[in-house]
């Protein structure tokens, strides 16, 4: 079975191609660049490279958010286009499920956080399971950082990953303090090759979408709050 995976929910863009949960490439950057006219190309780039094409795949996998609103978006609409179209399987996975899964070694709890701006973030917390994947501890949810540092206290070693956990890393260690353990520059960048192994396990539960699949923003967006704040006024 062969599983197309794609992550475009951070400025982190990454494909990848497994053959069940073997990874038989993946193609990552970090850049800030436009997401929507690199994605395909980077698809087809690293099907080539396989000695591949579209029609050898058997599922597509993206990770479905939170993250930006635009790239959630873009990874969303390109992965219903080619499962669709070719009658795959689509699997729907969080992209903070993906992040976390740098993690999964990790003895405590894995945080994977994602900025949400106004000192908010995209965030959950995370156990490794005996099979070599993560779980969710705690749901995930869009939460004020100091809120979310204060329930995770005395809850044992925590393990924080993402590029945007930099920017909160005073608040952490003053709340946590040696309870906090900050992920490597290489553990912060979300894979989709974890993302692939992810789908291969909700596959095998039977956990595939429905036409109804849509990206999980865990919020309204800023054109949503604003529309029904017109609503509320009228």
């Amino acid at each position: 079975m062969k599983i197309l995976a794609m992550d475009t929910s951070t400025l982190v863009m990454g494909v990848a191609v497994l053959e069940e949960d073997r990874v038989l490439g993946e193609w990552t950057t970090n850049l800030h660049r436009n997401h929507s006219v690199r994605l395909m190309p980077a698809i087809d780039r690293l099907l080539r490279e396989l000695a591949l094409s579209v029609d050898d795949l058997d599922a597509v996998a993206v990770a479905q958010g939170p993250g930006s609103y635009t790239g959630v978006r873009i990874g969303v609409t390109t992965a219903k286009t080619i499962a669709w179209s070719r009658k795959l399987p689509l699997i729907g996975v969080s992209s903070l499920a993906v992040l976390a899964m740098n993690g999964r070694h990790f003895d405590g709890g894995i945080v994977p956080l994602f900025d949400a701006r106004r000192n908010r973030a995209y965030t959950g917390l995370y156990q490794r399971t005996d099979d070599g994947l993560v779980q969710t501890a705690r749901e995930e949810r869009v939460v004020p950082v100091d809120q979310w540092l204060s329930e995770l206290s005395g809850l044992g070693p925590m393990l924080f990953l993402g590029d945007d956990v930099n920017r909160f890393r005073d608040q952490i260690e003053a709340a946590l303090g040696n309870q906090a353990v900050f992920g490597y520059p290489p553990e912060n960048v979300p894979r989709a090759s974890m993302l692939g192994q992810l789908a291969y396990a909700r596959w095998q539960r039977g956990e595939v979408a429905d036409e109804a699949f849509a990206p999980n923003y865990l919020q309204k967006t800023e054109a949503e709050v604003k529309w029904s704040a017109r609503q509320q006024t009228e």
